[in-house]
């Protein structure tokens, strides 16, 4: 094997007495847990908004922008759940580029995964202290989950990764919602299976333990649209898809039903200004159908301090290095339009 060892890591659980979350905020987030689980399950009427930067690369800005976020959420907190979308690692399709704070703490040296661990508890445990807002993260690597799902409250799995087989199993274990991508071929099927797969119980090998999950049924799909073989984006958030999408759910027979809408990547065709319209369009789905409504719990965004997007060596404050996001003064609008639709 041609692995060479960098170093041994500390246990998460000696990551986590580094940086660990205090008594106080382990109650805050064990709220905030059970509060989207009620959405999830129906209990809760409130709509659930994913909102936050394309990859989190900086600490400063990215808790600056869930301040933002903490302020809004202050005024439409009885009708929506707002979740800062804090995603530390960055899937690359040709394995180049900025992969994350994961891989690289700052975008500009060279990677050290101990750093990047620690930066990136610091950085939710600051997030969590300063606005109360517990995070979502993306799990793009299912072993590396464990250092920081104590910080989590809503998992994604991405449209690389919803076949595979670790983060199936991965997912039955995971104690928040998370919620399953279609793939970018579209195929829903896919993502239902990984659903049913995420529901149940299952005994596999996760870092050096046998471990057992309970299965997750709060485990859901996320719609962020397709792209077909000529390589253009085929969009699946219109009402047809929500229909196509319950008529599943009704075959598959899984518990709890729900369906996040992702108004960015193929359903917007990546033109990030288009996410308004997109979800103005889901809301208008919803309050046309009664069944779409019970079903769709919530939408996902991407969205910064500054719109768009640069290159790593631009530094301008609160603005993607990765992908185009909104920018702030249409967030806040766009946030304020939710309220009032849902």
């Amino acid at each position: 094997m041609s692995f060479t060892n960098i170093r041994k890591l500390p246990s998460p659980e000696e990551i986590m007495d580094m940086v660990p979350l205090s008594e106080d905020l382990k109650k805050v987030k064990a709220e905030r847990d059970e509060e989207i689980k009620k959405i999830f399950t129906g209990e809760s009427d409130k709509f659930v908004v994913i909102i936050g930067p394309c990859s989190a690369d900086d600490e400063d800005s990215v808790c600056d922008y869930v301040n933002r976020l903490a302020k809004v959420n202050d005024k439409v907190k009885d009708k929506l759940f707002i979740v800062p979308r804090i995603y530390t690692n960055k899937p690359r399709t040709t394995g180049e580029g900025y992969k994350g704070m994961l891989h690289q703490p700052d975008p500009e040296k060279a990677p050290n995964i101990l750093e990047g661990l620690i930066a990136i508890r610091k950085m939710f445990v600051r997030a969590i202290k300063e606005t109360h807002l517990t995070p979502a993260d993306e799990m793009l690597y299912p072993c590396n989950h464990i250092y920081c799902g104590d910080l989590l409250s809503y998992v994604a799995v991405g449209a690389r990764s919803v076949e595979n087989q670790q983060h199936r199993l991965t997912a039955s274990g995971v104690d928040v919602p998370v919620g399953m991508k279609n793939p970018t071929s579209g195929d829903l099927s896919i993502m239902f299976n990984a659903i049913k797969a995420a529901n149940l119980q299952h005994d596999f090998i996760y870092k050096d333990n046998e471990v057992r999950t309970s299965g997750n049924s709060y485990a859901h799909v996320i719609l962020r649209g397709a792209v077909n073989r000529y390589g253009n984006n085929i969009p699946n958030y219109h009402y047809e898809d929500l229909m196509k999408t319950l008529e599943l759910y009704n075959k598959y027979q899984l518990p709890n039903p729900a369906v996040i809408v992702d108004a960015n990547h193929s359903n917007s065709g990546k033109q990030y200004a288009e996410q308004p319209r997109i979800v103005s369009e889901i809301l208008h789905s919803r309050n046309y159908n009664g069944d779409i409504k019970k079903l769709v719990k919530g939408v996902m965004i991407e969205s910064y301090i500054e719109g768009g997007c640069q290159k790593v060596d631009e530094h301008i404050y609160g603005k993607s290095i990765t992908d185009p996001c909104l920018g702030w003064e249409e967030t806040e609008k766009l946030l304020y339009f939710i309220a009032d639709q849902v």
